[in-house]
């Protein structure tokens, strides 16, 4: 047992993060996303959603400062549909954790699900809708 880790963090999870070198990816998924269709190392985090994680991870998490865009999201398959609520949460937990970040960059589904097949893991959720790719950046101390 380690002290100070987020209990919403899974010692799957942990791993995986730790394990991730900067410039890879990894998916945080809602219920409905293909996972196992996308990736091979595929993580369930049930109960919680994408919000949470993104919250418990950040912290550990640093955000790619060399990339234009280092969190994505599926963009809505209606062009017209307005921008999903969830996205706002996302933008505040994130600039509240790195304060160089800009915003979210929008992917077309099939676009998002070629990211996530190239993603170091997909982490399943219990999200009712909102996907979310983050690139890691190196530790700088």
């Amino acid at each position: 047992m380690l002290k100070n880790i987020p209990s919403c963090i899974s010692p799957d999870l942990m791993h995986a993060l730790m394990s991730m070198g900067h410039g890879e990816e990894i998916v945080l998924a809602d219920a409905d996303f293909p996972a196992h269709t996308c990736n091979r190392r595929v993580l369930r985090a049930d109960g919680l959603r994408v919000g949470t994680l993104l919250s418990a991870i950040l912290p550990f998490f640093p955000l790619d400062p060399f990339v234009q865009d280092p969190v994505m999201v599926m963009a809505p398959v209606d062009k017209a549909a307005p921008e999903p609520p969830v996205w706002g949460e996302f933008r505040g937990i994130i600039k509240a954790n790195d304060p160089g970040f800009k915003d979210l960059k929008p992917l077309e589904r099939f676009e998002f699900y070629d990211r996530a097949r190239q993603a170091f893991a997909v982490v399943v959720t219990s999200e009712p809708d909102g996907n979310l790719i983050l690139k890691k950046g190196p530790v700088m101390m």
